[in-house]
């Protein structure tokens, strides 16, 4: 347990900080997923939509400082060039 009031302080801003990258993580997971299956059902439309929000989300996740930007890039790179594979 903290013992000073300044540790206990950022006992709880870790916390909080958790509880919100965990939220985006979660956002994040559920868009790739979301391409992936639109994908493997082999609907091109779908899949063009989910890839546009999978990538709102990738970088929404940058900019909070959850992702790196590289991380970001090669990810939408690889769903891009999935989608892109489905399509031709």
């Amino acid at each position: 347990m903290p013992t000073s009031k300044s540790a206990t302080k950022r006992v709880r801003v870790a916390k909080k900080k958790e509880e919100r990258n965990r939220k985006v993580k979660d956002q994040l997971k559920e868009a790739i997923k979301n391409v992936e299956e639109a994908l493997e059902a082999e609907e091109v439309e779908t899949a063009k939509e989910e890839l546009r929000e999978a990538k709102q989300t990738i970088d929404k996740a940058v900019t909070k400082g959850i992702l790196h930007e590289n991380t970001a890039a090669r990810r939408k790179s690889k769903l891009e060039r999935r989608v892109n594979k489905l399509i031709n």
